[in-house]
């Protein structure tokens, strides 16, 4: 028994063995991978999204033996539509792997670099991380996203997909290792050890040494369990708590239309609003009308004193208003709910959403140009939107064809996770024969 294994004593020898032996396997495939041209990486993105386009029957199918299975099981609404990848999805993401080819390759893209008094040029270029683990749940577009940056970036994927949707990850898995195998590549650059269960997952946050790093990508109780476990360096993607301040200069007719996207299109994502906070001075003009369409779509809305009161008033019909308890503002509820509150000022605003943001997204309907500055000054949150819906936090969206995940930390990467940030950096120093004094 190793000693980092036997210390934690969460997983036996032989799962943590497998998964080590997996990871080097995928070390070894990724070395070939990193002296790829980009022209080389492009062809096998391509081929593989035509792969993929060819073969969706076959993960469509495995799909709806997954969502029939997470039906029976008592999945909700929100993390069902996350599961759902049909042909429509399928051809989305293979779409979005062939984006992923058009972008410029990160790897030996020069930093900065200068020359030293002495005649020394050194230079810091971007280099691939190794291999890259990812923990997830019920997201099996994931799957895809992962393998098209990573190969493009010159990374190797161990992938944990999740019960939920293990059938349809191993249907994709299949098709892109025979690709890769076709193409003169080994197919373990991209594994999984959906085989091992949560013992799989235990492995590898402790593989330190095998694995390069990890990203978790789900629920915030998954991702405070690997950040809080793992030996592996962690890059923490958020929960989405998401928060919509609506100021007292705002577009009022404007600001319901983008509160009801931002709410309603997919509220099983991350990037979908949970709170509404209102200044004051618009709250008796806005939140009934706000409150109206809310409730036409079906919302749930837990108010404070105040937004209860005035949303009371309005006696709109068929509306679920429930009085907010102090749960209820850290809550991500990925459902049609949300906490709705009035606020006498835009530094309480500010310092509502720093106090119970998961630090992800936030947004403004102003059109104060200072209360715009200011909020998007003193706001700590990765993202925050001007005039627009929160939906909009997506690597997709923000041109990176797709994303390892939306990051909350500040260390390396912040937000959407594209290409340059699946890279790290070394320095290279060209001499003619330097030595140091």
């Amino acid at each position: 028994m190793t000693n980092t294994q036997s210390e934690h004593n969460k997983v036996s020898d032989d799962v943590f063995d497998a998964v080590c032996a997996m990871a080097d396997r995928a070390a070894a495939a990724q070395a070939k991978l990193a002296k790829a041209t980009t022209d080389v990486k492009n062809g096998l993105l391509n081929a593989i999204a035509d792969a993929l386009d060819a073969r969706a029957d076959e993960i469509a199918g495995a799909n709806a033996l997954d969502m029939s299975q997470a039906f029976d099981d008592g999945m909700d609404a929100g993390k069902l539509d996350r599961l759902k990848f049909d042909v429509t999805r399928i051809a989305a993401s293979a779409n979005d792997m062939r984006h992923v080819a058009t972008l410029p390759d990160p790897v030996g893209q020069v930093v900065r670099g200068f020359e030293a008094p002495n005649g020394l040029r050194l230079q810091q270029v971007r280099v691939p991380m190794g291999v890259i683990g990812m923990i997830y749940e019920a997201r099996p577009n994931v799957t895809v996203d992962v393998i098209a940056l990573c190969i493009k970036s010159g990374n190797a994927a161990i992938l944990r997909g999740g019960h939920a949707a293990e059938r349809t990850n191993a249907a994709t898995l299949a098709i892109v290792g025979d690709t890769l195998r076709e193409l003169g590549f080994d197919d373990a650059l991209v594994a999984s050890v959906d085989a091992y269960g949560r013992e799989g997952a235990t492995a590898m946050m402790e593989a330190r040494g095998h694995v390069d790093l990890l990203v978790p990508r789900g629920s915030a109780r998954l991702i405070q369990a690997v950040v809080e476990n793992s030996k592996v360096p962690v890059i923490e993607t958020g929960a989405g708590n998401v928060h919509i301040y609506v100021d007292r200069s705002a577009d009022l007719a404007k600001a319901i239309p983008v509160i009801l996207n931002a709410k309603t299109q997919r509220v099983g994502v991350c990037n979908a609003a949970e709170k509404l906070i209102v200044h004051r001075d618009v709250a008796g003009e806005f939140l009934p009308a706000v409150a109206r369409a809310l409730a036409d779509e079906d919302v749930v809305m837990h108010a404070d004193e105040v937004s209860y009161r005035i949303i009371g008033d309005a006696n709109i019909r068929d509306i679920k208003l429930f009085e907010a308890d102090e749960a209820d503002w850290g809550t991500e509820y990925l459902a049609l709910e949300i906490g709705v509150r009035v606020v006498d000022s835009m530094d309480e605003a500010i310092a509502h959403i720093n106090r119970y943001s998961t630090h992800h997204t936030e947004a403004i309907l102003a059109e104060d140009y200072g209360a715009i500055e200011r909020f998007t000054k003193d706001v700590d949150s990765a993202v925050v939107m001007v005039n627009a819906s929160t939906r909009f936090t997506d690597g997709g969206v923000f041109g990176f064809g797709a994303e390892l995940g939306i990051s909350t930390q500040k260390m390396h990467a912040r937000g959407p996770m594209g290409l340059q940030e699946m890279t790290t950096t070394k320095w290279i120093g060209y001499g003619t024969g330097q030595v140091r004094a």
